[in-house]
């Protein structure tokens, strides 16, 4: 399977094959202001699976646990197209809004319950919850 995310204004491609090996939503508040939303939703894929198409910029973020997180974004139209974590250099995280795909799986994790908001909780049998 292959699937294909986007910045919004098209200029950043991102392709990825196969299946992800997370999805996951993070109720962080850094994630909450990357996605502008409640929470952040992201797909992580195999770094080798990942192939990035068109000009990218990158901001560099240390976070509380000391972990630095790489941001690739699209200088036209500011979406983050991909980040890695330092920790995890093997892994590509895609922001799930990337691609257009009203058949995504959903998320099976769920990150920084601590900041999530009442009305925004990641509901499913399936979804490993933690903090």
């Amino acid at each position: 399977m292959t699937r294909i995310a986007t910045c919004r204004c098209g200029a950043v491609t991102v392709t990825c094959e196969g299946e992800p090996v997370r999805i996951s939503a993070c109720h962080c508040l850094a994630c909450k202001q990357r996605s502008g939303s409640a929470f952040a939703a992201q797909a992580r894929f195999p770094v080798e699976r990942v192939k990035v198409e068109g000009a990218t910029n990158v901001w560099v973020r240390t976070a509380d646990s000391g972990n630095r997180i790489r941001y690739r974004f699209c200088p036209a139209c500011g979406s983050t197209a991909v980040y890695q974590l330092d920790r995890d250099p093997d892994i590509v995280a895609v922001p799930m809004g990337n691609f257009a795909d009203p058949d995504f799986p959903a998320p099976r994790v769920s990150v920084w319950e601590s900041r999530e908001h009442d009305w925004a909780p990641i509901l499913g049998d399936e979804v490993e919850h933690s903090d």
